[in-house]
């Protein structure tokens, strides 16, 4: 039976209400949850942090260009079988000749296809009760992969190729399926038909705090204070790619490993700044409004 708690977040992850409660209701309901939203809102964290805290076996499938439904759930091993089919003819011929000894298969026989069939991280998933399976980006895909799920989440199962196995899945034990897109491109209506959507909003100053807090707890509240007024001034600079919270945590554990006074200045110069910005015109538009003013960067009220 999947877990079907109201999960809240924990210990190192910050979930807020909305997120909450659309999770809960895909796990209820046995259905995905798809997130959207910035890169580096926390998307993928959502179900690594879950399976984590609950203890539960994960299966992940990072997207790529060139991702298809064979990768994702099954694959057949032609080679393997090919080889074993001519060790089995060879030890036909060695038995004939009244040779005891035999070549290995390592316990396979060609009668059995289901032998030959590597498991992806879908048809693992699907075959664990109460598991966690995270396909992550899949806005990078080909369009025609999540079209080619829409049978599996209709229906939850999967026809394994060639042996023609059928792995099938109850509503209530279906794994717990997380989603994650940054909108590169526009996914199919009827995916996102069989998906639970959430949509991440990019956290609040007062929110960025508590996130941060969960990563670095022991973290000087003054520096973190600084450092997230800063963060946000930069994203309100129109940039090709505003800096996102994980780039902020990445930023602030260098800062961190600075003493209290020569972090601020660090902060206020915008040391490291390249774990913020990600882009040259970006970086010359920051260095532009740097140089502008003789005032430390974090004090200027024109920077706005």
């Amino acid at each position: 039976m999947a877990d079907t708690t109201f999960w809240t977040g924990s210990d190192e992850y910050l979930c807020d209400p909305e997120l909450a409660q659309a999770f809960h209701m895909a796990r209820t309901l046995g259905m995905p949850l798809l997130i959207e939203g910035e890169p580096g809102t926390g998307k993928t964290e959502l179900p690594l942090q879950y399976a984590k805290e609950l203890n539960l076996e994960l299966f992940v499938y990072p997207v790529g260009s060139k991702s298809n439904v064979e990768q994702f759930v099954a694959k057949f091993d032609h080679v393997k079988y090919l080889r074993d089919s001519q060790i089995e003819v060879l030890n036909a011929q060695r038995e004939e000749k009244g040779m005891e000894s035999k070549l290995s298969t390592s316990g396979r026989t060609t009668d059995n296809l289901n032998d030959y069939i590597l498991s992806g991280p879908a048809a693992k998933a699907y075959s664990s009760h109460n598991s966690v399976l995270l396909i992550d980006e899949i806005d990078k895909a080909p369009r025609e992969f999540p079209n080619d799920l829409l049978y599996a989440l209709s229906h939850r199962k999967f026809v394994l190729p060639e042996s023609g196995k059928v792995i099938e899945v109850s509503e209530e034990n279906m794994p717990a399926i997380v989603i994650t897109s940054n909108r590169e491109q526009e996914l199919p209506t009827a995916f996102k038909g069989r998906c639970i959507y959430h949509y991440i909003q990019f956290p609040e100053p007062d929110v960025m705090a508590q996130i941060v807090n969960k990563h670095y707890p022991k973290a000087d509240e003054e520096i973190v204070k600084v450092a997230i007024d800063v963060f946000y001034h930069l994203r309100r600079l129109g940039l090709e790619r505003a800096p996102s919270t994980r780039e902020l945590l990445n930023w602030l554990k260098y800062i961190r490993t600075f003493a209290k006074e020569e972090a601020l200045e660090k902060i206020n110069n915008l040391a490291g700044i390249g774990a913020l910005i990600k882009t040259q015109t970006d970086l010359e538009k920051v260095q532009r409004k740097l140089f502008s003013n003789s005032e430390d960067f974090g004090k200027r009220s024109n920077f706005n």
